[in-house]
């Protein structure tokens, strides 16, 4: 009798603890910072005609500046919310930091491995199954610091550096809101996750074209950005610029994400779920006496 109630606690799914919820100061400083970094990635495109959009390609170590508070912001927010922002979580504590700064460790290992071939990138199968497992507030704050601990491990530092930071943010967070959580598991589960990985490289891509295409004004060619010109005839030729300089680029990079999510997605994502689990994040500190 024992063991078979074992069984059946064994079978009966466990609830997934979040390192990092959501709540409504975490929240608003999410909407805050994706809000700036829609900003700084869109701004030129409202640029007025003869606008010198060359002298403002500086302005990076600016966002930097910005982006650094605001996501300290979030992990302030996380820690204040605490049990009453998680139902009865933690929030962020000790626990979620380590966890934070193992994975953050493994994305940017991961992406030296094929960053400077073709655009393949295996560090976003790890970045979207993360987010996945841990919520979009945890997957946020994770897309961030791995984007920086990767520039700092390949000398990427740079004018993009808080682009990606931003953008890789948004790609975790993503994956953090997706539908089924909490009962989607197997192969559909796997799909999904392999067809937002597939979706969001490319996104990811676009997004960081709009980075640095409103300064290549100067090529003076038919894909080039026009300060001035109506917003739709310039998007027009941003697109036109995706497909005949980045596309051969982002698509490696989905193929290769979908590629891991369906073959080392269900290991990984158990090894995320376990550790999880295992960490208790949601169990309440108790003491008991000796006697």
């Amino acid at each position: 009798m024992k063991r078979d109630a074992t069984r059946r606690s064994l079978a009966r799914p466990v609830p997934l603890a979040r390192p990092v919820p959501l709540g409504r100061r975490s929240t608003a400083a999410l909407l805050l910072t994706s809000a700036v970094g829609v900003a700084a990635f869109g701004w030129p495109l409202l640029a007025s005609p003869g606008a010198d959009l060359v002298g403002h390609s500086a302005d990076a170590p600016w966002l930097f500046a910005a982006l650094l508070p605001l996501l300290l912001a979030v992990v302030v927010a996380q820690i204040a919310e605490g049990r009453a922002a998680s139902g009865g979580g933690a929030g962020l504590d000790a626990k979620s930091v380590a966890l934070l700064g193992v994975l953050a460790a493994a994305g940017a290992a991961l992406r030296p491995l094929g960053a400077g071939t073709a655009g393949i990138e295996p560090m976003f199968f790890l970045m979207v199954l993360s987010g996945r497992v841990l919520g979009p507030g945890f997957g946020a704050v994770l897309g961030a610091v791995s984007m920086f601990a990767s520039g700092l491990l390949t000398g990427g530092v740079g004018p993009w550096l808080p682009f990606q930071m931003l953008a890789m943010g948004w790609v975790c967070a993503g994956a953090g809101l997706l539908p089924g959580a909490a009962g989607l598991r197997g192969r559909g589960e796997l799909a999904l996750l392999a067809g937002y990985g597939a979706v969001s490289s490319v996104l990811y891509g676009t997004v960081m074209n709009l980075q640095g295409w409103p300064y290549l004004g100067g090529m003076s060619s038919s894909v080039s950005f026009v300060p001035g010109d109506p917003l739709s005839a310039n998007l027009a030729r941003f697109a036109a610029y995706c497909l005949a300089t980045s596309l051969g680029w982002d698509l490696p990079r989905a193929a290769v994400t979908v590629i891991l999510c369906l073959t080392l997605g269900t290991p990984v994502l158990r090894a995320l779920r376990r550790a999880t689990r295992r960490a208790a994040f949601d169990a309440p500190v108790s003491f008991e006496s000796a006697n």
